[in-house]
């Protein structure tokens, strides 16, 4: 069985930056990639960012120039490096393992294989 693990929440100012660990135990389907959700304050899970398992990386419009997504296989961990964090960034987000990737979804559910327990971002002004 799956699990993904989370570290790396915690409370920063504006504009600072922080960086989410997830680390993924047991074996992955092959053609799985890994990304992050957020909760919203309608309590969906809304895609941040993914990386597919051949390396490509995607990024969602509203973090777009500030979050980056990075993977190392060999320690079957994937990365979020958020920068310039503003306060609507804030929130819970949650470590996800699939190969199909839907925009929204109900988080830890709704049709996605792999969720985390999540970890949260403060984000203080």
């Amino acid at each position: 069985e799956v699990q993904l693990e989370e570290s790396g929440g915690g409370s920063v100012e504006t504009g600072g930056s922080l960086t989410l660990s997830c680390t993924a135990s047991g074996t992955l389907d092959d053609d799985s990639g890994m990304g992050w959700y957020r909760q919203t304050p309608e309590n969906l899970c809304e895609l941040v960012s993914r990386i597919t398992s051949d390396g490509r990386t995607f990024v969602e419009d509203p973090v777009k120039g500030r979050f980056t997504i990075s993977r190392d296989n060999a320690k079957s961990t994937v990365y979020l490096h958020m920068n310039n964090l503003k306060a609507e960034d804030a929130g819970l987000y949650y470590c996800v393992a699939d190969s199909v990737w839907l925009g929204r979804t109900r988080c830890r559910g709704g049709g996605m294989k792999y969720w985390g327990e999540g970890t949260l971002v403060t984000v203080s002004s």
